[in-house]
Formats: C-alpha cells, sequence, structure tokens
C-alpha cells in the first residue's frame, strides 16, 4: 500500500512557475504508475498527468499538454509536476496518486496524498 506526501504549492501569479513533488513509501515505487490529477471547489477531480513505472511513457490532460511536465526518480520514490505557463484556471488542490496500471479516471486509484494548494491570480 503506497503512502503519498506531496508538497511544493502555493500562490504564483499568471505565468509564473511551480514545482509540485510527491515522495511515496510503503511499496515497490517502480511498479506503479504514478499521477497527478487537481481538483477546483465544486469540480470533480480531473487527471493532469501520469508516467509509467519506468518513467518512459508519459501522457497529459490537453488543458496541460505542453507547459507542464510529470517526471519521476525510482532511487529516490518521488514524482514531481514541473508547471510552467500557469494560468488561473490551473487553480485547485493537486493530489498525487499511484496504481498498477494506466487511467485517467479518478475512482480507480486506490491511494491518494493529502494534497496542495495551488494559487494562479490574474
Amino acid at each position: 500500500q503506497l503512502q503519498l506526501d506531496e508538497s511544493g504549492g502555493g500562490l504564483v501569479q499568471a505565468g509564473g512557475s511551480l514545482r509540485l513533488s510527491c515522495a511515496a513509501s510503503g511499496g515497490t515505487f517502480s511498479n506503479y504508475w504514478m499521477g497527478w490529477f487537481r481538483q477546483a471547489p465544486g469540480k470533480e477531480r480531473e487527471f493532469v498527468a501520469h508516467i509509467s513505472g519506468s518513467g518512459r511513457s508519459t501522457y497529459y490532460a490537453d488543458s496541460v499538454k505542453g507547459r507542464f511536465t510529470i517526471s519521476r526518480d525510482n532511487a529516490k520514490n518521488t514524482v514531481s509536476l514541473q508547471m510552467n505557463s500557469l494560468e488561473p484556471e490551473d487553480t485547485a488542490v493537486y493530489y498525487c496518486t499511484g496504481r498498477a496500471s494506466l487511467s485517467r479516471t479518478a475512482r480507480d486509484y486506490p491511494y491518494w496524498g493529502q494534497g496542495t494548494q495551488v494559487t494562479v491570480s490574474s
């Protein structure tokens, strides 16, 4: 069972950058697809990006493609999300998650961190 701990959120102006990190423990990290989802007030949790266990495959939501980059370090059991050119619409709580196989559906993921707030001001 994975335990996940996110960090790196904060307040940033539109056009700025943030880097989120997630530290994982309690499982064989390289066996898991790792992903980031986000949830804005009044909205459902939505897929942002995920990365395969090896790190060779990555997938992004259309809304963040070209602006966000997901990466992982299997030696350190961490996954990161570099967010550039941030927009007010990116404001949300960002969650780290993991799963043995690929899915873009939040309810398919059994393990979640506590979330980290990202606020982008216009």
